[in-house]
């Protein structure tokens, strides 16, 4: 079941919804008066690909590319936020080579690697040492800790992510890693990023606030909407409220779930998952169309 804390009514001239919060009006107003000035960024695992079990086989809603390639020549850009890495990312969402998509940019790893789709390169710094000190560590440190059978290790390249929705009690697991993977992180220099199911040991210094910010100022964004679903989003969640005090209006979508409810209550619309999400990407192309 997914969860709706606003309503969301529909614009008497469109599909386009409406958000539920003065903020979050305000925002659409001012993307649909100038889109060219615009940014839409978006996460990918949750927004525009549905959460599998085996992240691996996540795959971009079958729309959602038609809808950003519709959505594109109208807007100043259209990011990926991801923390996949951003080559990762371009693969599982079929990013490369679409027409409409030429000036794509996927900003991976919480924005510490950068891909645009005008040249099909990914920029990137060398990975923290202390990767490969929880890399050789996690899978005693696990067993130690009983909580090996049900979990599983995702190698990120400059990041490594227990998951544990396999587990027979996924948030049990998960509440009982939280803290002995945050003190094995500390040790090598890394923190923890919490999501769906999954603990993230990753570098600090990065995340989806500080990468959506830079990027804004970077294309010189008079108005943004970034759409998000898990813990890992409130940080670009932040970043639009940041730039909405100092002018630049925002919108903040959620892409509703039943497991995370800390995106809806802070967002000015919430949508029915990837499937809302990709809706609401087409519905906006629509209507930037006259």
């Amino acid at each position: 079941m997914r969860s709706h804390p606003h309503p969301h009514p529909r614009t008497p001239d469109d599909d386009l919804p409406a958000p539920a919060t003065p903020a979050g009006r305000e925002g659409l107003a001012a993307l649909r008066a100038r889109p060219e000035r615009a940014l839409v960024a978006l996460d990918f695992d949750g927004t525009l690909a549905e959460i599998v079990p085996d992240p691996e086989q996540a795959r971009a809603h079958p729309d959602a590319v038609p809808a950003l390639a519709a959505l594109a020549p109208r807007v100043a850009s259209v990011a990926v936020v991801t923390g996949r890495p951003a080559g990762v990312a371009v693969r599982h969402g079929g990013f490369a080579g679409i027409a409409g998509l030429e000036h794509l940019v996927v900003l991976g790893h919480y924005g510490a690697e950068r891909w645009d789709a005008l040249t099909g390169t990914v920029q990137a710094p060398d990975v923290h040492p202390g990767v490969a000190g929880v890399r050789a560590e996690l899978s005693g440190f696990l067993d130690e800790l009983g909580l090996w059978r049900g979990t599983w290790v995702e190698e990120k390249g400059r990041a490594v992510a227990v998951h544990t929705r396999r587990a027979d009690d996924p948030q049990a697991t998960f509440d009982a890693l939280r803290g002995p993977l945050a003190e094995l992180a500390a040790r090598h220099g890394l923190i923890t990023e919490p999501g769906r199911y999954v603990i993230e040991l990753r570098p600090p210094g990065m995340d989806k606030g500080v990468a959506l910010a830079s990027y804004a100022r970077e294309v010189g964004a008079e108005s943004v909407l970034y759409a998000g679903d898990d813990l890992g989003d409130l940080p670009a969640y932040a970043a639009v409220e940041k730039l909405r005090s100092d002018g630049v209006p925002g919108v903040l979508v959620c892409s509703g779930s039943a497991e995370v409810t800390e995106l809806a209550q802070r967002a000015d619309l919430v949508v029915d998952g990837p499937t809302g999400v990709v809706r609401l990407l087409a519905a906006l192309a629509k209507a930037l169309e006259a």
